[in-house]
C-alpha cells in the first residue's frame, strides 16, 4: 500500500481570515494583554488615554502574528538578526551550506577549530605505511 507524503507539510493552514493557528494564538494571547492593560488604567485615567498604550500592545501583537521574511516567522527571524550583529565577524558563508537551522542557532564553530577538526592526509599515508610495515614485521 502506498501513502503520499504531502510536500508542504511545514506550511501552516489558515483556518480563519487567513491566518494560522498559531497566529491566531499570538492575537488572543497579545489581546488579552491589551485588554488587560486597558482594564487597569481606564478607571484611573480615562478611555481616552488607556486606549493609547493598550492599542500599541494591540498593534505590536497584530505585527508579530503577520510578521513573515525570508520565508521565517518572527522569533526565528530576531534570533537570526541577534546572531548576526553579535557574531558578524566571525561567520563566514561557505558554499553548500545551510545557512538557518532552528537548532544551531547559537552554535558557531570558529576556524581555528574547523582546522583541527581536519584530517591531513600526510599524517594518514604515513600512519597507514606504518601499519603496513608492523604487518610485515608480524
Amino acid at each position: 500500500m502506498q501513502y503520499k507524503i504531502p510536500v508542504q507539510i511545514e506550511n501552516e493552514d489558515p483556518i480563519f481570515l487567513g491566518l494560522s493557528l498559531r497566529q491566531l494564538m499570538i492575537l488572543m494571547i497579545g489581546f488579552s494583554f491589551a485588554y488587560l492593560i486597558f482594564t487597569s488604567l481606564e478607571p484611573n485615567i480615562g478611555p481616552e488615554i488607556a486606549l493609547i498604550p493598550s492599542g500599541i500592545v494591540a498593534i505590536i501583537a497584530l505585527l508579530i502574528a503577520i510578521f513573515k521574511q525570508y520565508e521565517m516567522t518572527f522569533v526565528p527571524f530576531v534570533l537570526a538578526l541577534i546572531l548576526l550583529n553579535s557574531f558578524s565577524r566571525e561567520r563566514r558563508w561557505e558554499q553548500w551550506v545551510d545557512s538557518f537551522q532552528p537548532i544551531d542557532v547559537w552554535f558557531l564553530v570558529t576556524t581555528e577549530a574547523k582546522k583541527k577538526d581536519s584530517i591531513d592526509l600526510r599524517e594518514k599515508m604515513d600512519t597507514m605505511q606504518e601499519l603496513q610495515e608492523k604487518l610485515k614485521k608480524i
